[in-house]
């Protein structure tokens, strides 16, 4: 942290674009980057734009756009006036977008093209600018004569302070309503600086960036950390597909990249695991546990050279990674990562870089952190994680009443995560304490662990396992594209041959699993469930909608 003198938003770009003022910082894949010094250069146009609209220091100007530069521009130029961001999640309905800005009372809002749709029916007088973030220009102002100009510098010089409101994240939870996270400069920049500690980072790395920057995760480790470490950004302007994923892996061949466990696991379950199950003699001979390693092995080159070839960190966050899958990729010698945090952390608690990972541990709390067990079982070790370290949140804007629910008055934070840590430090989550399910006597029984068996079972795209009535009850969605494939010839009758199919594959399901679950956790009843259930930015199943 000495190389720190002060952790502010603005400090910290300041001391980049000295240091690294000709280096690349951030472009599309395919486009010339702009420059650290180009960057500061636009965000202080922006900032002067900003002025210009009478935007104050703690005014909230929100921020809804996918992943561009000049969603880093926008983020940096309100931050360095005092004026307070709202990124908003692109995925967000019309209805949570406008409760967003009417709770935040957001004076302005940078919207991009393709989300313009989602706040042209509201009317609140509170919001008086909206400006398309794509090149700056006004799309609605309740003052005249304003634009952008390019090479504008802001009139004034803004003292901002660390503990001073940055940023008001809205999380889209798994466990209900939608809360205003307030986090401060020193939040931010502490964990930004502090997560330098897991992995070396340098002006030659290159990140491309998949996960949504308006999320705290993307934000912290994907945005400002590359920026504070000389590093590059790259960008895609369509949704990461297959189809447009590769080519921009092979032209940015990225040192560095963010991800969540569902993309991982679609990978290993849609492409990896197939081809060695596509036959009986490989099918048997991958059965073979020294056979196994040696697939997995040549698999993680393949995939290796699918990511462009020079990835050393492949940071995965965000929810629980399956064993199955991470046994997968250390034995394939892929350069996975851990990490574990929430957005009232800022978010990182603990991590742990490719080298040192351990099979289902999130590594050791992160510099600064301390991260206690509140209440251990006496046989298990387990108990609720509780976090204390600057990253912590100031907490939920506008509800007191629910930031004393999960902060104590000797500042811990209360996380809601039930966990274990080892005589090394090294953190282990079991589940959400909200989601854990209570047995006839007593027992707790984590869903997550019960889903991860079922999502390893053919054709199985996600599952959720819910109690009711007293029963444990696996809802699984079927890959219905993967059994089309595989049934195509039936034509006509596919349709119905599908609904069957999967009712065939659900009593399958239900031996499989009750034979590789103890006995509290064995499933009463599988049901079928269509659609894909509703995620969360970082893909987690919104618990609360079918619980």
């Amino acid at each position: 942290m000495k190389e720190y003198p002060i952790l502010t938003l603005p400090a910290l770009l300041q001391q980049s674009v000295k240091k690294y003022g000709n280096r690349p910082v951030v472009a599309f894949v395919n486009e010339t980057p702009l420059t650290y010094s180009e960057f500061e250069k636009r965000r202080q146009s922006v900032t002067y734009l900003l002025e210009k609209m009478k935007i104050q220091p703690g005014d909230r100007v929100a921020l809804l756009s996918t992943n561009m530069p000049n969603w880093g521009i926008t983020y940096f130029a309100i931050a360095s006036m005092g004026a307070v961001v709202v990124p908003i999640l692109p995925d967000f309905s019309v209805n949570e977008i406008d409760n967003v800005l009417i709770h935040s009372e957001s004076k302005a809002i940078f919207v991009s093209q393709g989300l313009k749709s989602k706040i042209e029916n509201f009317k609140q007088d509170t919001l008086l600018h909206r400006i398309l973030v794509d090149d700056f220009s006004i799309l609605e102002s309740k003052r005249r004569g304003i634009r952008f100009k390019e090479g504008k510098v802001p009139a004034k010089e803004y003292q901002i302070a660390e503990n001073d409101l940055a940023v008001i994240i809205y999380t889209s939870g798994t466990t209900g309503k939608s809360k205003g996270v307030m986090l401060t400069h020193k939040n931010l920049s502490s964990n930004a600086v502090a997560s330098r500690g897991i992995q070396e980072i340098n002006s030659g790395d290159r990140f491309l960036s998949v996960l949504p920057l308006s999320h705290t995760y993307e934000n912290t480790i994907g945005f400002i950390l590359p920026i504070i470490c000389g590093a590059s950004i790259f960008y895609i302007k369509k949704p990461p597909t297959p189809a447009v994923l590769l080519p921009a892996l092979k032209t940015v061949r990225p040192t560095l990249m963010l991800t969540v466990p569902l993309i991982i696991e679609k990978i290993y379950r849609n492409k990896v695991l197939p081809s060695f199950t596509k036959s009986k003699l490989t099918k048997t001979l991958y059965a073979i546990p020294t056979l196994r390693k040696k697939f997995n092995q040549l698999a993680g080159k393949k995939l290796m050279r699918t990511f462009g070839g020079e990835l050393k960190f492949f940071g995965i966050g965000g929810a629980k990674l399956d064993k199955t899958v991470e046994k997968f990729l250390r034995e394939a010698k892929f350069p996975y990562a851990i990490g574990y945090g929430l957005t009232e952390t800022s978010p990182l608690l603990a991590g742990v870089n490719a080298e040192n990972t351990r099979l289902q541990s999130t590594g050791s709390p992160l510099e600064g952190v301390t991260l206690k067990i509140n209440n251990p079982g006496k046989l298990t070790g387990e108990g609720e994680i509780w976090a204390k370290g600057p990253s912590i949140m100031k907490g939920y804007y506008k509800e007191p009443g629910l930031t004393s629910e999960v902060m104590t008055e000797d500042g811990w934070f209360k996380t809601g995560d039930l966990g274990i840590l080892d005589e090394t430090n090294y953190l282990y989550i079991r589940g959400r304490s909200k989601s854990v399910i209570i047995g006839s006597g007593g027992e707790n029984i984590f869903p997550e662990d019960i889903e991860s068996v079922i999502n390893n079972f053919k054709h199985v795209a996600e599952s959720l396992v819910i109690q009711q009535k007293g029963k444990l009850v696996a809802m699984v969605h079927f890959n219905r594209a993967e059994i089309e494939d595989k049934y195509q010839d039936l034509k006509g009758e596919l349709s119905e041959f599908i609904e069957e199919k999967c009712v065939e594959l659900s009593k399958e399901l239900h031996e499989y699993v009750n034979v590789r679950v103890n006995k509290f956790s064995k499933i009463q009843l599988v049901t079928v469930h269509k659609e894909e259930f509703n995620k969360t930015a970082t893909k987690k199943i919104k618990r609360f909608m079918y619980a």
